[in-house]
């Protein structure tokens, strides 16, 4: 039995992926420290996957703690690894931040990883690699363009980070999955997007304000060149998201193909408005949603989704769960959470 070390492993897409991963008979060691989680995804972890993953509080900015976890643990088969801040909008105003943790943060980890070559690593990466694309939809052959917001930079640069290191060694192969805008949260309701504080999202946001936590939600810009002036964005349910990351360790541990670096687009190839969601939601809660349209945000692109073909061909995924199936699973977790009737 392989054992996978999940890095952000009790955040939003990490804990939804930790049980899939146990669903398919791997061992799990999540680390985690925090930032944007809580303690009690750990628990329901259990309960849904009917097994306990390992687990270790760890910063991953801190060097020697990273390289003394190794120097413990060495039985970890591969890497999928989540840990970073992710939001497009805060990083516009916390750029050092953003580059300090994910930089270093990714850094470490592959010194880590390499006291024990650990050979298989899947990397969080994002379409905001793209930057704002001139053509539509993107492939993963789109000239990797400017970024406006740090966040996104962070991953242009990690992703150049493993392209270096899986070339000067012989034993490392890496995936980043170029995924798009999650929405959505496990078929259970136990588990779903938890954030710290106010929302930086546009999901999360939509169901705490419609569970009366918010006033309201700001749409940013209805004046852009898109079908009803919000913009456009390629949602993916999280469980689609979390089968691709398993997916991808799969593919990685079969095929055995040391010193190689893909980069695969996850999504479900169709664009989608602020304001598509937003009807969505109302359909599936049966709620009229209160927001304003409120100026553009810095940072933002205005339309971008993402030619998914590649990601058939290779990993033979492909998204499952239709937009109503997000924003409704999505207000499931979140009467769950709140204990709303």
């Amino acid at each position: 039995m392989k054992n996978i070390l999940v890095t952000g492993g009790l955040g939003y897409i990490g804990s939804h992926t930790v049980i899939e991963l146990l669903k398919a008979n791997y061992k799990v060691h999540i680390i985690d420290n925090f930032s944007n989680s809580d303690l009690v995804m750990l628990h329901r972890i259990e309960q849904l996957s009917d097994s306990k993953p390992q687990f270790t509080a760890l910063d991953l900015r801190e060097e020697s703690m990273v390289l003394s976890f190794f120097e413990l643990n060495k039985d970890i088969d591969g890497v999928i690894h989540f840990a970073a801040l992710k939001s497009v909008g805060e990083s516009v105003n916390k750029p050092l931040e953003y580059y300090n943790n994910n930089i270093s943060g990714l850094n470490n980890l592959l010194k880590g990883m390499a006291i024990n070559k650990v050979g298989n690593l899947v990397f969080s990466s994002s379409c905001t690699v793209y930057g704002s694309p001139e053509i539509l939809p993107v492939t993963e052959h789109t000239p990797i363009g400017f970024t406006p917001s740090p966040y996104g930079a962070t991953k242009q640069i990690s992703e150049r980070i493993i392209e270096d290191f899986a070339h000067s060694i012989e034993w490392l192969s890496a995936i980043s999955l170029r995924y798009f805008n999650p929405i959505g949260a496990h078929d259970s309701g136990m588990i779903g997007e938890l954030p710290s504080g106010v929302p930086n999202n546009l999901m999360p946001y939509i169901t705490q304000t419609a569970a009366g936590l918010r006033k309201e939600l700001s749409v940013f810009g209805d004046d852009y060149k898109t079908h009803d002036g919000t913009a456009v964005r390629d949602y993916i349910h999280v469980m689609d998201l979390a089968d691709a990351h398993v997916k991808s360790i799969d593919y990685l541990e079969r095929i055995k193909t040391e010193n190689q670096h893909l980069k695969i687009n996850i999504g479900t190839g169709k664009g989608l408005s602020v304001l598509d969601i937003i009807h969505s939601f109302e359909r599936t809660a049966g709620i009229k949603l209160a927001y304003k349209i409120a100026p553009r945000r810095e940072g933002d692109v205005e339309t971008i989704y993402g030619d998914v073909s590649l990601a058939k061909q290779i990993l033979n995924w492909e998204a499952k769960y239709t937009v109503d199936d997000m924003t409704r699973s999505a207000w499931v977790w979140e009467k769950n959470f709140r204990g709303i009737q």
